[in-house]
């Protein structure tokens, strides 16, 4: 009860006295305002970086330099690794071509087969993937040129010169999608790795039971000259390559770029820190000296509140409570400064951000994070002006009357 009457006290206090009240408000808002606009631009303008980043697989691929031997049993365990997203081997580049054909194009097109599966970064999310020796993905530059699309069939081909024969192969291929334009700029198609193998073997002069193309038996186990390998996130690029060079194996990544934009992260987040841990230092010691000054003016009544059965514990939760609602009010005034902010920065650089993207953005985390750390800080600040009203005595209400 006792509890509730302090509550009540300090609020119609705190609403009587509304021009000071006011004026603690604004000035939490003048200082909380302007560093919500400056974390939504850093939030914004960073966080687009890094999800751009993060979005476009090309910085997550990992492509090895030259050629070398790599065997399948040491790619199956790479493509274990937890930081692995995707990992495809690759055959001979001489090897990897096809040559195709469709009844909408009178031209043949000479295609790179490009190994891919499960999962492949450059593939349309949840298209299917090309499994098999009869389907494929063609690139968008691929499938224009031949004038077919999804659910089309093409011819595909290739030739050998075999123990001093001439020999070309046909294979029927079913069109499964096409990738989109950033996946590959070439004419090209995904295929599975099984198509890849069977081509290099038939030029090689082997026989690929599976497709009835006779030849010579492979002779020894295969191995692979480079493969495809993406990593998890951005952040596991350059340890992977890191692993890689500690085995021999020399690559190439945009793990520059990446470290550039991350660094760029970290150090904005050390200047707009500095800034916010300044500004709120400086606003709790304002605070805290303000109420501490209020009390002092208001001796007389909180003594008067001893001598009526108030305790020192409900005294001190005073300018708690009224630093409590200047932190909300001012919360609350500051995210309404911010919108303004950011609506007008957002609109003022529309043309020059891609669609949907916004310069100056906050997520509801953030305006929950500020809200608490402001909150905390007042109610710190205020004990300070807890701490002098406990010192008041019921006596000097009775030296006032």
């Amino acid at each position: 009860m006792k509890a509730f009457r302090t509550l009540r006290l300090a609020t119609r206090d705190y609403r009587h006295e509304w021009q000071m009240s006011g004026c603690f408000v604004l000035a939490l808002a003048a200082v909380l305002g302007p560093m919500l606009v400056l974390f939504g631009l850093k939030f914004g303008i960073i966080g687009g970086m890094l999800e751009q980043l993060i979005e476009d697989p090309a910085n997550r691929e990992i492509r090895t330099v030259g050629s070398a031997r790599f065997e399948s049993v040491w790619l199956d365990g790479l493509r274990k690794r937890p930081d692995v997203a995707f990992l495809m081997p690759r055959t001979r580049s001489i090897a990897a071509t096809l040559q195709l054909k469709s009844g909408a194009s009178a031209s043949i097109l000479t295609a790179e087969m490009i190994p891919s599966g499960h999962a492949d970064p450059l593939l349309r999310e949840g298209a299917p993937a090309p499994t098999g020796l009869a389907k494929l993905v063609l690139s968008q530059s691929a499938a224009e040129k031949l004038g077919v699309g999804p659910g089309d069939r093409i011819d595909g081909s290739l030739a050998r010169l075999y123990r001093g024969k001439r020999e070309r192969v046909h294979l029927d291929l079913e069109v499964l999608d096409v990738a989109p334009v950033a996946a590959f700029g070439r004419d090209g198609a995904f295929v599975d790795l099984r198509l890849l193998e069977a081509l290099e073997d038939f030029r090689d002069g082997n026989a690929v039971p599976a497709l009835g193309w006779e030849g010579a038996d492979p002779v020894g186990d295969r191995t692979y000259p480079s493969f495809r390998l993406y990593a998890r996130s951005i952040y596991d690029v350059a340890p992977l390559k890191r692993l890689l060079n500690s085995q021999g194996i020399e690559v190439r990544t945009r793990a520059g770029d990446i470290e550039l934009v991350m660094r760029i992260d970290r150090n904005l987040s050390t200047i707009y820190w500095a800034i916010a841990i300044i500004g709120l230092i400086g606003f709790s010691l304002s605070l805290g000296a303000s109420l501490w000054a209020n009390v002092d003016r208001k001796r007389k009544e909180l003594s008067v509140l001893r001598l009526v059965g108030f305790r020192t514990g409900d005294i001190v939760w005073f300018p708690i409570i009224q630093a409590f609602y200047t932190a909300l009010l001012g919360w609350a005034l500051a995210i309404g400064i911010y919108q303004a902010a950011a609506i007008a920065i957002n609109n003022m650089l529309s043309e020059q951000m891609a669609a949907g993207q916004l310069v100056c953005v906050l997520l509801p985390q953030h305006y929950l994070a500020a809200g608490v750390i402001t909150v905390v800080s007042a109610v710190i600040a205020a004990a300070l002006a807890g701490i002098r009203s406990a010192r008041i005595e019921p006596s000097e209400g009775l030296r006032e009357i």
